[in-house]
C-alpha cells in the first residue's frame, strides 16, 4: 500500500526529455497541492462567505478540482504539455470569470490574477507572461468599462466581514506563495544542475586534456617506435646488400661484426661456427679489443646450456640476459668486462644450426622484443651469406682443383704429342719455310712462354706472340723485322694474335684427331688380340696366342713373356 501511494505522490521521470520531466515533477506537486487544498479549503471557504456567494463559489471551485484531477491523470499518463495548458486555462477561467463576475471594489479578485500570472511564469516562460499580462490588461480594462456600463453584473457581492476577506485574500497569497516557492526551487535546482554539469563539465575537459596528453605520448612514443623499426629494417637491407657482395668468408664474418656494432651501437658483436663435430661453437670474428683477443686465442664454448651462446646453439632457440649479473646462464668473461646484458641468436640454415651471432650491450634491458624480432630477422640473413659464402669457398676451392687436374692433363698430353712430332716448328726468311733449328738462340721468347703474355716494345725488330689454349701456353708465334728496329701497328698485333688464337685451334684440333687416331688403334688392336685368343680353348694355346699377338703389336723387337702361377707358385712359361 505504501509503495503504491509513494509511486502516485512521485513525479514520473523521462530519461529522453529533461525539460519534460522539470514540467512533470512541478506539476505533479502544484497538482497534488491544488487538489487536497480546494477539497479541503471549498467547504471553509463557502461557510465563511456571504450566503449569495456560496453557490457561484462552490461551482467555481469544483469546476477548478476537476480541472486539476484531469490534468494530473494526463501528466502520469505522460501528455504533460497537455496537462499544463489544462491546468493554466482551467485556473485562467477560474480567475477571470470570478474578476468578472465580481465587485469593482472587490480585493481578492484582483489579487487571484497574480496567481496565475505566478504559474503561468513557472510552468511556460518569458513570452507566454508578456501575452499573458497583454491579455490581463486588455481583459480587465473590458470588464471595468462593462461594469461601469452596466453591462455585467456582478455575481459575487462585497463582503464587510474582516474575517471572510482575509482569509480569500490568505488563499490568494498562499497560491501565489506556493507559485513562487516552486518557482524558486526550479531556479534553485536549474542552478544547482547547472552547476553540477559545469563542474562535471571541467572534469571531463580535464580528463580529456589528460587524455589527449596521454594519447600525444603514446602517438609520439608509437611514432618513434615505428620510425625506429623502419630504420632497423632499412638497416638490415643496407646490411643484407652489403655482406651478399662478400664471398670471402674470412672478410665476410669480420665485416659482419663491425657492421653490427656499428650500426646498433653494442659493445660487442661475435660470430661463433660450429666446428666439425658438432661438439664446440669456435668464435670465428669479433669486433671488440677483448674479442679480437678472444679470437687469437682460439675461444670456443661447449654446446651445453652453461654459457648463452651454448644455450642457443645446442636447442637452436635465442636466449637473452637482460642483466648478466642475475642470469645463470652468463659466462663471465674477463675480456668483456663492460657487459651488462648479452643476446645470442641461432645462425640456421634450411632448419640446421651452423652457429651464432652474439652481441652484448653495457647497459641493462638493453634488448626489447622489437629488437629481438630485428636481429632475428638479420641472423637470418647472416647465416644465408655465411652459407652462400662457404658454398662459394668450397666451388671455387673444386673449380682450382679441376684447372690444376686439367692443365696436368693438358700438359701431359702436349708433351706426347710434341714429342711425336719431328720438327718443333719452322721458319719462314721471306723466301722459303724450313725446320726451326733448335741450337738457334732465342732467348727473347722464354719470358712469352713463361709469362703467357704478349712481347712487345714501342720501337723493336722483334715481336713474339703467345700461343694459348685454355689459359696453357704452348707455342710462340716470333717475328722479326729484317730491317732493324720499327713500330709494330695495331693491325699487324691483331693479326698476329688471331694468327696465334686460330693456330692454337687448329693444333689442338690435331692432336684430338691423332688421340682418337691412337685410342682406335689400340682398341682395333685390342679386338683383334681378343679375337685371336677367343678362338683357341685349351690353356696352351690361349698363351702361345696371347704371346704371339702381343709381340706383334707392339712397336721394335720386343720379347714378351707371359706366365701364369699355382698355389704352390709353380710357373709355366712360354
Amino acid at each position: 500500500m505504501q509503495n503504491k501511494l509513494r509511486n502516485f505522490i512521485t513525479p514520473p521521470i523521462f530519461p529522453e526529455d529533461d525539460e519534460k520531466t522539470r514540467l512533470a515533477g512541478l506539476l505533479n506537486s502544484i497538482l497534488f497541492f491544488l487538489i487536497i487544498a480546494l477539497s479541503l479549503a471549498l467547504p471553509i471557504l463557502a461557510g465563511s462567505t456571504e450566503v449569495g456567494n456560496r453557490l457561484p463559489l462552490f461551482i467555481v471551485g469544483f469546476l477548478l478540482i476537476v480541472a486539476n484531477i484531469a490534468a494530473y491523470i494526463f501528466m502520469r499518463r505522460g501528455n504533460v504539455t497537455l496537462a499544463t495548458y489544462i491546468f493554466l486555462i482551467g485556473l485562467a477561467v477560474a480567475i477571470f470569470g470570478s474578476y468578472a463576475a465580481s465587485s469593482p471594489q472587490s480585493v481578492g479578485a484582483p489579487l487571484s490574477l497574480s496567481i496565475l500570472i505566478a504559474f503561468t511564469t513557472l510552468l511556460l516562460g518569458g513570452r507566454a507572461i508578456i501575452r499573458l499580462i497583454a491579455f490581463i490588461i486588455a481583459f480587465t480594462s473590458v470588464v471595468i468599462l462593462a461594469q461601469s456600463r452596466g453591462w455585467i453584473t456582478p455575481v459575487f457581492s462585497i463582503t464587510t466581514d474582516p474575517v471572510q476577506n482575509w482569509v480569500s485574500i490568505s488563499f490568494v497569497f498562499i497560491l501565489t506563495g506556493l507559485a513562487l516557492y516552486l518557482a524558486s526551487v526550479s531556479l534553485r535546482r536549474a542552478l544547482d544542475n547547472s552547476l553540477a554539469a559545469r563542474a562535471s563539465l571541467q572534469a571531463t575537459n580535464q580528463e580529456l586534456d589528460q587524455l589527449q596528453k596521454v594519447l600525444e605520448q603514446r602517438v609520439a612514443q608509437r611514432t618513434a617506435e615505428l620510425e625506429k623499426r623502419a630504420s632497423q629494417l632499412q638497416i638490415i637491407s643496407n646490411m643484407a646488400r652489403a655482406i651478399t657482395s662478400m664471398q670471402d668468408l674470412n672478410t665476410l664474418l669480420t665485416n659482419i661484426t663491425k657492421l653490427v656494432s656499428d650500426q646498433f651501437g653494442f659493445y660487442h658483436t661475435g660470430i661463433f661456427l660450429l666446428d666439425e663435430a658438432n661438439e664446440y661453437a669456435v668464435l670465428q670474428a669479433a669486433n671488440s679489443e677483448g674479442g679480437i683477443g678472444m679470437l687469437n686465442r682460439g675461444h670456443r664454448l661447449p654446446l651445453d646450456s652453461d654459457s648463452i651462446v651454448g644455450y642457443a646453439t645446442s636447442r637452436g632457440e635465442p636466449r637473452i640476459a637482460l642483466d648478466v649479473g642475475a642470469d645463470s646462464a652468463y659466462f663471465s668473461n674477463p675480456d668483456l668486462p663492460e657487459t651488462r646484458a648479452e643476446l645470442a641468436l641461432p645462425l640456421r640454415v634450411v632448419g640446421r644450426v651452423i652457429g651464432a651471432l652474439d652481441v652484448q650491450s653495457t647497459e641493462t634491458n638493453a634488448f626489447s622484443q622489437d629488437d629481438i624480432f630485428v636481429l632475428y630477422t638479420l641472423a637470418d640473413q647472416i647465416a644465408i651469406a655465411i652459407e652462400n659464402a662457404r658454398l662459394y669457398g668450397q666451388a671455387q676451392k673444386a673449380l682450382r682443383d679441376s684447372q690444376a687436374t686439367f692443365d696436368k692433363y693438358v700438359k701431359q698430353e702436349w708433351s706426347s704429342f710434341v714429342q711425336q712430332a719431328r720438327h718443333n716448328g719452322f721458319v719462314f726468311d721471306g723466301k722459303h719455310v724450313m725446320p726451326l733449328d733448335k741450337q738457334a738462340k732465342r732467348d727473347h721468347v722464354k719470358p712469352v712462354i713463361q709469362t703467357g703474355s704478349l712481347s712487345l716494345e714501342r720501337s723493336s725488330s722483334t715481336i713474339a706472340v703467345p700461343i694459348k689454349l685454355r689459359g696453357q701456353t704452348i707455342g710462340v708465334l716470333d717475328v722479326r723485322s729484317k730491317k732493324g728496329s720499327r713500330e709494330w701497328s695495331a693491325d699487324e698485333i691483331a693479326l698476329l694474335e688471331a694468327a696465334a688464337e686460330r693456330a692454337a685451334l687448329a693444333l689442338e684440333n690435331a692432336r684430338l684427331v691423332e688421340s682418337a687416331q691412337r685410342r682406335a688403334s689400340r682398341e682395333r688392336s685390342i679386338g683383334e688380340i681378343s679375337a685371336k685368343i677367343g678362338s683357341v680353348s685349351d690353356i696352351d694355346s690361349i698363351l702361345q696366342a696371347a704371346v704371339e699377338e702381343l709381340g706383334r703389336k707392339l712397336s721394335g723387337a720386343t720379347e714378351v713373356t707371359l706366365e701364369i702361377s699355382h698355389n704352390d707358385q709353380q710357373a709355366f712359361q712360354s
